[in-house]
């Protein structure tokens, strides 16, 4: 079993205690403003009478959104540290709450915003007060025809917390309640599957390991099929509800232009990944001949295919290696991620109720935070980098932008996070002497290209499909889940894979389906991050420049613009392309 989290050391934890002191500080913050959340703004129906009142509306609700904040990121990431301890359940919830009464109490901002006059609005957004907020305002005013009255506005906002019910209950089932039961390893023990093993286990040398990790996992999923598809019908249900409450074409619209992203960018994406199938099926060839086995099986797709060498990294070693691994970045970026690594940012280790996977975190005015489930492979040295990347961004941005600006896009998130795992490849290559670890890496790098690249896009095909199956009234079941899923993959992974029956449920694991039109970013902020990645290990000191500013620039611009501070337009789809070839050139170099 794994670790109660008393049993883990302090120094592996995140100092949670940063942003409250207490549970107890906690709590008395959280009473002060679920009062102040009760009362109605004194700007309410006058935010047209003066430029005034505009900017004090905009003053109130950002202090309010700030102090809510705090409260929710701490409530959560202590929930997440243990997911069946009570206590945080509850305060999560209450925080969850809170948060949905003070989008109420402000929900009649945007439709009085909108009521103003054009030339009216103009005047006031030349006023002193109003001016730090006119790209917020600019940004809110482009988006007038998806606005309703402050009546529906209400409305919305109190529905938003049932439009959570899907997700959550999602995150109750596959972080507390479900068992995956035991496994035999390498050596014959019984051990416990967990979401945390079962990546060290599908990619254990011994074939017998990975099939009954595989098999044993699975079999939950499967056996909860049902319930699992009602709780993903449900969150595409609540999505296709506010589309259409809005006036948005479909879902996908609506997503992506809340971050000014043209839908080209979307299709664009699976629209050159599918031109390029031909390289992933030449991957999937290159695995089966690698790997010496009759038929190939979804058991077979993570171990590595240099069999005969294995990289086992600890935390400390992990952490040096990244230091060096971002040095191209500069000194003052890694003399700030060593203060992070001693300054209580990450929670290191897995632990009984722990959430699964990884995520960075944090709350303006405090340290950035890394959650990590870390297990010495070097795929957790690449999860610690990334997660660095995204910590480091949210460093600069809230140094350098205020409160309501430093909050950036998710679009632009990933290109941080990658762009770091790009430097530490190329740094693994670059200082390795051994022929069968070179090769190793490089099956690392195929491994990123795959997971990223192609079965992010693969994802995001699915939810496509999937919202536009419930946009014209059909049925999301569980047999037509799985029958999509199932001919996605024998698409993407070509005539030398077999189709296990069991990865047709492979969609109801995935955490991130329950965010809409989240995952085809990291496919996106992959390609940007390899493009800027390769400019500035190349000496390109304007990119690198370009790439610092486009840290700070958290939400003061749209994520397009930011990009082309390093460089990159990601409204052309030669940006996939490049990356795409990249891969195409490892393939080669690989298969010798």
């Amino acid at each position: 079993m794994a670790k109660s989290r008393s049993e883990i050391d302090d120094r592996f934890k995140w100092a949670v205690n940063d942003i409250f002191e207490s549970d107890k500080a906690w709590n008395d913050d959280y009473v002060v403003l679920l009062e102040q959340c009760r009362k109605e703004s004194p700007y309410q129906g006058k935010i047209g009478d003066s430029a005034i009142n505009l900017a004090g509306v905009l003053e109130e609700e950002n202090e309010e959104e700030f102090r809510c904040e705090r409260l929710y990121v701490y409530a959560f990431m202590k929930y997440y540290e243990d997911t069946a301890n009570p206590v945080y359940q509850e305060m999560s919830g209450k925080a969850q709450m809170l948060a949905v009464n003070l989008s109420e109490k402000y929900s009649f901002v945007e439709p009085e915003i909108n009521a103003v006059d054009d030339e009216v609005m103009k005047s006031f957004m030349e006023d002193d007060r109003v001016k730090p907020y006119n790209h917020l305002l600019s940004d809110m005013l482009s988006q007038k025809e998806h606005s309703l009255s402050p009546k529906e506005e209400k409305l919305l906002a109190m529905a938003s917390q049932m439009a959570e019910g899907p997700k959550e209950i999602f995150s109750r089932f596959n972080n507390a309640d479900i068992d995956f039961g035991m496994i035999k390893d390498e050596s014959g023990n019984e051990v416990p599957l967990t979401h945390g093993t079962f990546g060290v286990y599908m990619e254990s040398q011994n074939r017998e390991v990975r099939k009954e990790a595989f098999y044993a996992l699975y079999k939950q999923y499967m056996s909860h099929i049902n319930t699992l598809a009602a709780a993903f019908n449900a969150n595409v249900t609540q999505a296709v509800f506010f589309a259409r409450a809005r006036k948005y074409p479909s879902t996908l619209n609506m997503y992506l232009s809340a971050s000014f992203i043209p839908e080209s960018v979307y299709t664009n994406l699976c629209d050159t990944v599918n031109r390029n199938l031909d390289k992933m099926h030449r991957y999937v060839s290159l695995r089966k001949q690698a790997l010496g086995v009759d038929e190939l099986h979804f058991y077979d797709i993570y171990a590595p295919m240099v069999p005969d060498f294995k990289m086992e990294v600890t935390y400390e070693e992990a952490k040096e290696i990244a230091i060096k691994a971002l040095a191209p970045l500069g000194e003052e970026y890694t003399a700030t991620v060593r203060e992070a690594y001693e300054s209580g940012w990450v929670d290191v280790y897995e632990n009984s109720g722990k959430r699964s996977g990884a995520f960075s975190w944090g709350v303006y005015g405090t340290h950035p935070y890394l959650f990590l489930n870390y297990n010495n492979t070097l795929n957790d040295v690449f999860t610690l980098v990334h997660e660095m990347g995204h910590s480091m961004h949210t460093y600069y941005s809230n140094n350098a932008q205020p409160f309501m600006y430093s909050g950036y896009r998710i679009f632009v998130a990933e290109v941080a996070s990658t762009c770091n795992e790009a430097l530490l490849i190329n740094y693994l290559l670059e200082h390795c002497t051994d022929e069968a670890e070179r090769k190793y890496l490089i099956n690392h790098y195929l491994e990123q290209f795959k997971g990223t690249l192609f079965r992010q896009t693969m994802f995001a095909e699915f939810e496509m499909e999937c919202h536009r199956m419930a946009e014209q009234g059909e049925v999301l079941n569980a047999d037509n889940l799985c029958r999509l899923y199932k001919e996605l993959n024998v698409k993407y992974f070509g005539k030398d894979m077999v189709i296990d029956d069991e990865i047709a449920y492979e969609w109801a694991r995935i955490p991130h389906f329950y965010t809409p039109f989240y995952v085809y970013q990291y496919a996106t902020g992959f390609s940007a991050a390899i493009s800027i990645a390769t400019r500035i290990l190349s000496g390109d000191k304007e990119t690198l420049d370009g790439y610092k500013k486009f840290l700070a620039g958290g939400g003061s611009m749209h994520p397009i613009e930011l990009l082309k501070l390093c460089g990159v337009d990601m409204s052309q789809p030669q940006v996939i392309q490049d990356a795409l070839d990249v891969f195409g050139k490892l393939l080669e170099e690989f298969a010798g």
